[in-house]
């Protein structure tokens, strides 16, 4: 056929795999086959690769592709993880049968007696959680779902069943999975009945109704450009007593505790609503778990704490906590730029505030950090904020310390 390439036998550790197995694509073992209109096989992320970037014709005979119906290649599937099994000598894993995108159809009928308000109550249990798997399963169906205005059902589902809590649970637990646009987080952060359950559903019995529920008020702060509506959101009776207490919890797991320090920066970033922050416990909660989170989580913790230093109250906490200081100038250099400007800022803070912590932050050896750090290659802001302390803590130099310091006598820094 014209255009037709033929690919031949690729050798691999001494063994042949069939030409008609690879993908012609990617050259791969194909691992779950789909035949195009044209009647050409292609590995599934492969083609819809190609579909993604634009392409409207069949790679191998150039013909167009009049649908973008992707079926699948059982028979084909089937020889290939006949053809591992027999070569598994040569180290060859049997490919295991991929999960088949979701139904459009299907879905439509899902969501469809999901929201059927008329309906019994069991089948739009079942409609939801059906959803949940699929939703869980891929990006592909999360797409798919999406495409139906699935999140609009959902919304309606987790906000209109309260009654019912098993339906709005189950509601909420899907639509947590899914980017919210700018509208719909105002339908939500707009209505003080909407974010009032939502604060209370951070008392659930259940973790995962806690965090899920902390998850969609992250989204609606972070979706909504209004600082009204923050304000507004942030203001909720005992939303910060709830945050704060799944980062407490000593049986929260990571993805709690990524939540958790999510929509505790978020609610920060509104000003006038910190003061309720620190008389939830979060500085003292923050240090507590600061050495449990991933590095991402770590820098949003970390500029956190940089924002409740900004206030009073905030900077009384932290000092308070014995490990506070200790912990921000061991976080130095230690993570990233981002969370050592942090660290810096916080420390700037308090010390300004508090004799005490100038001679803790010196004893935990801030001085030569801050010295490493103007040195490094870290942002000009962090750098900044290391010059500004040093000249803060300039009393509280050991005596010798210039004259004695190999990191003293090395130091780019033009004496005060």
């Amino acid at each position: 056929m014209p255009g037709t390439t033929i690919v031949e036998p690729l050798d691999l550790v001494g063994l042949q795999i069939p030409y008609h197995f690879r993908c012609p694509i990617s050259l791969e073992l194909m691992r779950d086959p789909v035949t195009v209109c044209t009647g050409q096989t292609y590995d599934r992320s492969s083609i819809e690769s190609w579909v993604a970037t634009g392409n409207t014709t069949c790679p191998v005979t150039r013909a167009p592709l009049s649908d973008f119906t992707f079926i699948p290649n059982h028979t084909l599937r089937r020889l290939i993880q006949d053809w591992c099994v027999e070569n598994q000598a040569f180290g060859i894993q049997r490919i295991p049968t991929p999960k088949q995108p979701a139904d459009p159809v299907m879905v439509r009928a899902l969501l469809t007696q999901a929201s059927a308000v008329s309906s019994p109550f069991q089948p739009r249990l079942s409609a939801l959680r059906r959803l949940k798997g699929l939703a869980r399963d891929s990006d592909k169906n999360r797409s798919v779902i999406s495409s139906h205005d699935a999140r609009e059902v959902l919304i309606d589902i987790v906000f209109s069943d309260t009654g019912s809590s098993e339906l709005s649970v189950e509601a909420l637990a899907v639509l947590v999975m899914f980017q919210l646009n700018e509208s719909e987080c105002e339908s939500i952060g707009s209505d003080p009945n909407r974010v009032v359950y939502l604060s209370r559903m951070l008392f659930h019995s259940s973790i995962e109704v806690r965090i899920n529920s902390a998850s969609l008020i992250e989204n609606v702060l972070s979706g909504t450009r209004s600082p009204d509506l923050r304000a507004q959101i942030s203001n909720a009776d005992e939303i910060f007593e709830g945050v704060v207490d799944i980062l407490r919890n000593l049986n929260s797991y990571p993805r709690a505790l990524r939540i958790g320090v999510r929509v505790l920066f978020a609610l920060c970033l509104v000003k006038q609503t910190r003061h309720k922050a620190v008389q939830a416990g979060a500085p003292a909660t923050l240090i507590d778990r600061l050495a449990d989170l991933d590095k991402c989580e770590a820098e949003r913790a970390l500029a956190t704490i940089e924002l409740l230093c900004r206030i009073p109250s905030g900077c009384s906490a932290f000092v308070a906590h014995a490990l506070t200081v200790p912990l921000l100038v061991k976080t130095i250099l230690k993570i990233s730029d981002r969370a050592t400007e942090y660290a810096a800022g916080a420390l700037m803070a308090l010390c300004s505030e508090s004799e005490g912590s100038q001679r803790e932050a010196v004893s935990a050896g801030v001085l030569t950090q801050l010295l490493l750090l103007v040195q490094s290659d870290c942002t000009e802001r962090a750098k900044r904020k290391a010059q500004m302390l040093l000249k803060l803590l300039r009393d509280s130099w050991p005596e010798d310390s210039i004259g004695n310091s190999d990191d003293f006598a090395c130091s780019e820094i033009v004496p005060f």
